[in-house]
C-alpha cells in the first residue's frame, strides 16, 4: 500500500463526506439566516424560535435526500471493499 493510496482513498472520503454534510448544513445555514432576520425585524429573542425550524427543515432534508446520500455512501462503501485486493496485492 502505497502513500499515493492513501492520500486517494482519504480524498475520495473527505469528498464523500462533504456531498454527505452539504444539504443538512446549507439548509440548516439558510432556515439559521431567515429565522435570524425575523429575530432580528420583531426584536423576538426565544432559542425555540431557532431550534425547532432548523430541526424540521433538516428532518425533511433527511427524508427528501435520504436516498441519494444512502445511494453515495453505499457506492464508495463498495468501491472501497472492491478494491481490497488491487491495494494490498
Amino acid at each position: 500500500m502505497t502513500p499515493e493510496t492513501v492520500i486517494d482513498i482519504g480524498m475520495q472520503a473527505l469528498k464523500v463526506t462533504v456531498l454527505l454534510a452539504a444539504p443538512l448544513l446549507l439548509s440548516a445555514l439558510v432556515v439559521g439566516l431567515l429565522v435570524g432576520m425575523f429575530q432580528a425585524a420583531t426584536q423576538i429573542n426565544e432559542m425555540t424560535l431557532t431550534f425547532v425550524p432548523k430541526l424540521i427543515i433538516v428532518a425533511l432534508v433527511i427524508v427528501i435526500m435520504g436516498p441519494s446520500m444512502l445511494s453515495t455512501m453505499l457506492g464508495f462503501t463498495t468501491g472501497l471493499i472492491k478494491s481490497i485486493p488491487d491495494v494490498i496485492g
